[in-house]
């Protein structure tokens, strides 16, 4: 793990920390969209329906029913722009990169960092499409190699607090993100295969899709 700033040295792209090593190349690119942010990390219409839920009580025992409510459906605009204000800096503050040899995550609003996890860190991958063609890709960690899930959140995979999954969070285009770290991974593994035992092909499938909400997801596997 490395720290990022806005300073760059000179030959490093874009949400990487430094130069990339001779024989490594940058495959993808992406970020997660406002909007996908917005309706899944900050859930802003579970906490606006909440809330709206709410407001009726108070709407109902309110002296003055009428500017009650016009009070409460100001706060409740107020609180879901504020929920879209941080969605749109995660979104800004966050560059996903796969290379043919690791995954970079470049994260953090207030402290930005950056994650590099090398493809012989991770076990498995999983996609998860929703209905707009974005999706979620969580990465499955070998057991030596450990992040802090409040150090990743909210690029972390729900609930798996005692062992955190880094995930991709509402990546546009997310089948050919996750088509794209597939190849490099089972290629990664081929290659670490060969190393160990030359002559023997492995041939793993490391993306495995799941249903989302809206729309099922379908199997990607490593060509």
């Amino acid at each position: 793990m490395s720290a990022h700033c806005d300073f760059l040295p000179e030959g490093t792209q874009r949400g990487l920390p430094g130069p990339l090593p001779t024989g490594e190349r940058i495959l993808w690119q992406g970020a997660p969209s406002t909007r996908g942010l917005w309706l899944r990390v900050f859930h802003a219409p579970l906490a606006g329906l909440w809330f709206a839920v709410c407001g009726i009580g108070v709407v109902a025992v309110a002296q003055n029913p009428a500017g009650t409510a016009a009070a409460l459906a100001g706060v409740l605009g107020l609180a879901l722009a504020l929920l879209g204000v941080l969605a749109f800096a995660a979104h800004r503050t966050t560059l996903y990169t796969v290379t043919n040899r690791r995954l970079v995550l470049q994260i953090g609003i207030a402290l930005p960092v950056t994650y590099n996890l090398p493809f012989g860190q991770v076990e498995s991958a999983e996609l998860r499409l929703f209905g707009d063609g974005s999706g979620d890709v969580p990465l499955r960690l070998k057991p030596a190699a450990r992040i802090a899930y409040l150090q990743l959140w909210p690029h972390a995979r729900p609930w798996r607090i005692t062992r955190p999954e880094p995930m991709l969070r509402s990546v546009p285009g997310a089948t050919e993100a996750a088509a794209i770290l597939g190849r490099a991974l089972a290629e990664a593994r081929d290659a670490e295969v060969r190393a160990a035992a030359p002559g023997i092909v492995a041939d793993l499938p490391v993306i495995v899709a799941r249903p989302g909400r809206a729309a099922p997801g379908r199997l990607v596997a490593a060509e």
